[in-house]
């Protein structure tokens, strides 16, 4: 079998064997703010998911000649988006990641000159780009729905209740600690059953992110299919609200959303079915209006993760697996419309349940210029992380 089909320039990888490797997901910043260290997570296996007693190493590349370099060690971690790790904003000396204490999912503010680490009163989910603070969700509550995206480990308390008044979108504050509940779930529930006229779902909010500013966030709310139904049998919720759990904006006349990715401060550029119900399309949105505009829609015929170019000119995207098991690498040129292969890379055909959730997504980044990626693939056999130079053809 060809592991590569196709590709339009040479690439590099980035991290070695035994061990498997990858940074994670396509919305975070894997570069240091210098450029000379790759952030990166190392585990033993690939093959299925990992249980509560299996550890994740995380470390840094040296982008000087790949070397790995041991940071810590944690045990909440999946193959989507690892223990969410990632580079401080404000510090460019530390990192942070998830980790278990005392029965416990925290997230952790570690120094990686010094060592010294300290603790955040909740998991991480998403941090501003201000640093200044960090939204959290019940990473149990979201193993039990998909645990490609939860942690292992340790149970939901709140497993049988459908919309726990204790428990939903959280705001922490990285310097100060303090944490406070923003928008509980009762209140997510009435937004999901007025626009989906379903009453006592049991939800979850699976992702979330800030806009570039750090006032606003964007989450994805979905119900927990019933026993038996399809694992995508769900609905999704997609809306925006600021940092205060206020000015609540729902998407219109969308039933189903995935990926999506804040151009800027006022809009989100996002994979749902804004044209109707389930007529999927990749849109521009304009945040607290009913605005959207379609991105090319003969050409983004399928879901990918996406993300731009530091200067907006491009759109990096990617694909699950193809009928051979190969999945595509783009580059989308905005101002002239036009879109790149970049590269056709063998993973293997799509994998289901159980293990589904511990395949290996593409997930490119861009690198702090916006004149590189790296990405996570299996072409060879083994997870490892790649990086592609793109200055030729930007």
């Amino acid at each position: 079998m060809k592991q590569i089909r196709q590709q339009l320039l040479p690439f590099e990888r980035m991290t070695s064997e035994p061990g498997h490797n990858f940074f994670g997901y396509y919305d975070l910043q894997p570069w240091s703010s210098d450029g000379r260290s790759h952030l990166c997570q190392r585990v033993g296996f690939m093959d299925r998911l990992p249980a509560a007693t299996d550890p994740a190493e995380l470390g840094l590349i040296r982008m000087s000649d790949y070397q790995f370099v041991p940071l810590a060690t944690t045990y909440a971690w999946n193959f989507q988006q690892g223990s969410m790790l990632q580079w401080h904003p404000r510090q460019p000396e530390e990192i942070i990641h998830n980790a278990v204490y005392n029965g416990a999912y925290r997230g952790v503010i570690r120094n990686i000159v010094t060592g010294e680490s300290r603790l955040l009163p909740r998991p991480v989910a998403n941090v501003a780009t201000t640093g200044t603070h960090a939204l959290s969700v019940n990473f149990s509550r979201m193993f039990d729905f998909r645990p490609g995206y939860g942690y292992a480990g340790i149970p939901d308390p709140t497993a049988t209740v459908p919309t726990p008044e204790n428990d939903g979108i959280f705001l922490m504050d990285l310097a100060s600690g303090q944490e406070k509940l923003i928008i509980p779930f009762p209140v997510i529930a009435e937004l999901f059953q007025k626009k989906f006229k379903i009453k006592n779902a049991k939800l979850l909010v699976n992702h979330i992110t800030f806009n570039p500013a750090g006032d606003r966030f964007v989450f994805l709310v979905r119900n927990m299919p019933l026993p038996g139904a399809q694992s995508d049998g769900w609905l999704t919720l997609a809306a925006t609200a600021d940092i205060a759990g206020q000015d609540i904006h729902v998407l219109a006349n969308s039933f189903a959303a995935s990926h999506y990715i804040w151009r800027d401060n006022e809009h989100l550029l996002i994979y749902a079915d804004l044209q109707g119900p389930w007529k999927m399309d990749l849109c521009l949105v304009e945040d607290r209006a009913s605005r959207h505009a379609l991105i090319q829609p003969e050409y983004f015929t399928f879901d990918g993760h996406c993300s731009y170019s530091s200067d907006k000119q491009f759109i990096l995207y990617d694909s699950y697996p193809d009928a051979d098991g190969y999945r595509l690498l783009l580059l989308y040129d905005i101002r002239q419309k036009k879109g790149m292969q970049l590269a056709s890379l063998f993973s293997g055909k799509k994998v289901h349940q159980p293990n589904e959730d511990a395949r290996c997504d593409l997930h490119p980044r861009w690198n702090r210029e916006g004149t590189a990626i790296s990405f996570d693939s299996t072409h060879e056999g083994r997870r490892h992380v790649y990086t592609m130079d793109l200055r030729e053809i930007l």
